[in-house]
């Protein structure tokens, strides 16, 4: 099954991202803080609203397989295809989408990712962005 963040192991490196702790956990705390790193500022309603959809054996924390799971089924209906109006999907471009000019730059992923803590150069964006440039 595909997903938005592509493979697993893209997806295990998103998880590692949030888990700012390496507990194998995203804590409450964690997610806010990539949210508000990556310029959402989100509301403490929002913060619990975004747990409460991840966090499916309701412990307060989201693992690995509850992360894995929310991306399937929330980026990908029954059919495996991408949602257009689905409002997270959205809400993640509108992140990386800095001009909000409806396009992600190579220098706009850069931005995101250098304030995330990522060491990416702005040649490595570049290429992520020809892997998934259609057109």
């Amino acid at each position: 099954m595909a997903s938005f963040l592509g493979s697993i192991e893209e997806m295990k490196k998103v998880f590692n991202k949030f888990d700012k702790n390496g507990d194998g956990k995203i804590s409450r705390d964690e997610l806010k803080s990539v949210l508000t790193a990556l310029g959402s500022a989100p509301s403490s309603g929002e913060v619990d609203r975004i747990m409460s959809e991840m966090d499916k054996d309701g412990n307060g924390y989201v693992d690995l397989d509850e992360f894995i799971a929310f991306q399937q089924t929330n980026i990908n209906d029954d059919d495996g295809e991408a949602q257009c109006g689905n409002k997270e999907l959205k809400d993640a471009f509108d992140m990386y989408d800095l001009d909000k000019n409806g396009l992600i730059s190579a220098n706009e992923l850069h931005a995101v990712l250098k304030r995330l803590g990522e060491k990416c150069s702005l040649s490595d964006c570049r290429r992520m962005i020809s892997q998934v440039d259609k057109d």
